[in-house]
């Protein structure tokens, strides 16, 4: 009968959990169709050959869906941008994350940093097909090394700023060494992350998809070249409402998720001290 109650117990919390963010996310919801309503406005003010509508781009873009020509190429754009990303977010953590440590360290990374920061994707591009040819290793090259320093940036200040009392009060009543990194310095050094991990990821799709236009046949940045080509604006607003879409679905169907479960983390840790 307990195992009941707490199962039940465990369905309403989610359920109230659900409705809650749900509830908030009215204000999302009235953006987007604010956005479609200036869509739909500009679309009929220029014509459809400058800009379609949008029924004119959810219906090509249903159509490319039940042709099953679209799911292969957002398959393969998603792989991509998120191969790159993964790599942005796995090294450029680690290395920011020892360059808050040393103030050395962050001085000698500083110009690095600019000059990566400060170079276009575009040339990257560039060198990356001269590297590695026409194929994967190009766009996801490109994604990695424009997504690398808003990690690395995130990840050293969130080292840096680091308050040294709380640290010296954590040595005081001698906590061992994991509940310091638990409850001392990862709710910290969190908060500077995720921000940066959710630009980059937005980073990732836009340089995926100019990456796939200039060095790829295949993927939604490629169907838009062909699309352009053909003086399709129809299919190519079609392209990006798939792009924007799997981008959005990403971010809240996997990182809200998991950016929610670690700023109620980052509280109970925060209460608990």
């Amino acid at each position: 009968m307990s195992r009941q109650a707490g199962r039940a117990q465990q369905v309403l919390e989610a359920l109230a959990a659900s409705g809650h963010y749900l509830w908030h996310g009215w204000g999302s919801l009235a953006s987007l169709c604010l956005f479609l309503a200036a869509w739909e406005l500009t679309a009929q003010s220029f014509g459809p050959l400058i800009l379609p509508t949008p029924m004119a781009a959810f219906a090509t873009l249903g159509g490319l869906l039940d042709g099953g020509g679209a799911w292969p190429e957002i398959a393969v754009t998603a792989r991509r941008a998120l191969a790159g990303f993964a790599l942005s977010v796995g090294v450029g953590s680690l290395l920011g994350l020892a360059a808050g440590v040393s103030m050395t360290a962050s001085m000698m990374a500083r110009p690095i940093i600019t000059v990566l920061a400060g170079m276009p994707p575009i040339a990257w591009l560039i060198l990356a097909l001269l590297w590695f040819g026409a194929g994967d290793g190009t766009p996801v090259f490109t994604v990695f090394i424009a997504c690398f320093p808003i990690v690395f940036v995130g990840a050293m200040q969130g080292t840096r700023t680091l308050d040294g009392q709380l640290r010296e009060v954590a040595q005081m009543f001698g906590l061992s060494p994991w509940l310091k990194l638990t409850d001392v310095y990862l709710p910290h050094v969190v908060s500077y992350l995720f921000p940066a991990w959710i630009a980059a990821l937005g980073m990732s799709w836009k340089i995926v998809v100019m990456a796939e236009l200039l060095s790829t046949e295949d993927g939604i940045g490629a169907a838009l070249a062909v699309s352009r080509s053909h003086l399709d604006t129809a299919a190519s607003m079609a392209w990006i409402v798939a792009l924007v879409g799997t981008l959005l679905a990403i971010e809240y169907l996997l990182l809200e998720p998991l950016k929610r479960r670690v700023e109620s983390w980052r509280e109970f840790a925060s209460s608990s001290n």
